[in-house]
């Protein structure tokens, strides 16, 4: 049945990585282009949109309670429900089949179309677009007019890699870089719009490649460097990064740019050169922390990141035992760790050796253990350091604010400051996840 009233409010509910946080705002943002209004906390919306992510096990099933919720909530008013991201991506066609309650389906390369696709919805039109346009999708977004003290600037798309346990080229597509004219005026933009610091998202960021204004040819780091140079952005930081793409000059920019902030996540994965080779990755754990070591040459400070999958297939508990190796060897000041997830298509999840649900479960345990030590030991590590912290937001007590350290470390503290600001604190106490800290003097 046609909707005969045009939705006035909506809801974006992103899940999964940053890119998609960043894709949720660009959604929101062609919405309000349209006249429509974010729905406030606790209010129903006329539109939900379930920004999917396929990374993880069951995502598909995730989306379908989540439909299924929205419709029992809202009865005969029920919103309408558009499906975006990678779910929608991989799984359309299913989506439409299992779900009559979607009026639309869109993938991350088709969501400049999802205002046109919710008229087509208004006259009882149910669509799905999965195609990947990713220049016309960029080309299609309105202007950033308003952002907070931290924003997302998307310079490349897409993964070449292929690690057999992965669904993102098959979701996100090839690798694609955006043209750096373009990148340039969104950063100008998203600086007169209010952004003080700028993350440069990618799947593989450090695989990205262009030219400048004069026809030069640049990679991750020649970009920073431009950038570094708008004057009212004070800081650039840039994920996820691939091994592979790592470069001399990406490195030697951690040294030389003074806005490149002191952070760095560069996933592994395993510890295991077995594993990595079974996983297709392009490097070995000796490779891998020889890379490091180069980093923490260039930037003597700088925190380090990571990502690792634990119950690969095949994998055996002295492999597992290499991973924690690797841990121990490194000290990351955070790191997110994951259970094996088969993801259907992948090669992967026809392998032999799948490892049980209780094995991957007790690894991860060990294996979180070990990382939440190295990241309590890191911020304690911190404790005495002046260090100014980017102000984001408002704590939750009285005359409290949240911030960001360069080390991507949250901060709080008491005083007189305004979102946005950058204030010098010196930091006094810590905890696992987050530090707090008095005005330095």
């Amino acid at each position: 049945m046609p909707v005969t009233t045009p939705p006035q409010t909506y809801r974006v509910k992103s899940f999964g990585c940053q890119m998609n946080v960043y894709d949720g705002e660009r959604m929101a943002e062609l919405l309000a282009e349209r006249g429509m209004s974010a729905a406030g906390e606790g209010e129903d919306a006329d539109l939900v949109v379930l920004n999917t992510c396929h990374i993880r096990e069951k995502a598909a099933e995730k989306v379908y309670s989540d439909i299924g919720r929205l419709v029992k909530a809202g009865g005969d008013k029920a919103p309408l429900i558009a499906v975006a991201g990678c779910v929608a991506q991989a799984e359309g066609e299913e989506i439409m089949a299992r779900a009559p309650a979607v009026s639309v389906v869109v993938g991350p390369q088709a969501y400049h179309r999802l205002p046109e696709m919710i008229a087509e919805a208004m006259q009882g039109r149910r669509s799905t677009d999965t195609e990947m346009p990713a220049d016309a999708k960029f080309a299609a977004l309105p202007a950033r007019r308003r952002v907070g003290p931290s924003a997302f600037l998307t310079v490349q798309e897409g993964c070449d890699k292929f690690c057999t346990y992965c669904v993102v080229p098959y979701t996100r597509g090839a690798e694609i870089s955006r043209p750096f004219k373009v990148l340039l005026s969104e950063a100008e933009a998203l600086v007169e719009a209010g952004a003080r610091e700028i993350t440069l998202l990618g799947q593989n960021v450090n695989a990205w490649s262009g030219a400048d204004v004069r026809g030069r040819a640049l990679g991750l780091d020649g970009l920073i460097e431009e950038l570094a140079k708008l004057p009212d952005l004070l800081r650039i930081r840039y994920t996820t990064s691939h091994p592979n793409d790592v470069t001399e000059g990406l490195i030697e920019a951690h040294a030389a740019v003074p806005k490149l902030m002191p952070f760095l996540h560069l996933p592994v994965q395993s510890g295991s050169n077995r594993v990595l080779k079974a996983m297709n990755r392009s490097h070995s754990a000796e490779s891998y922390l020889a890379l490091l070591e180069r980093f923490r040459a260039a930037r003597p400070d700088i925190a380090l990141s990571g990502d690792f999958i634990v119950g690969f297939p095949g994998e055996t508990d002295a492999e597992f035992e290499e991973t924690l190796s690797l841990v121990a060897a490194t000290g990351y000041a955070q790191a997110y760790s994951f259970k094996y997830s088969p993801r259907p298509g992948t090669p992967a999840a026809d392998m032999d050796g799948q490892v049980p649900a209780e094995v991957m479960d007790e690894r991860l345990q060990r294996l979180q253990a070990a990382l939440n030590r190295d990241q309590l030991a890191f911020n304690q590590a911190s404790l005495g350091k002046r260090c100014d912290v980017l102000v984001e937001r408002r704590g939750k007590k009285p005359g409290q604010w949240l911030g960001k350290s360069p080390w991507l470390q949250s901060v709080h503290f008491t005083g007189d400051a305004a979102i946005g600001d950058i204030v010098e604190l010196r930091l006094e106490s810590a905890g696992p996840n987050s530090l707090s800290g008095v005005r330095a003097v």
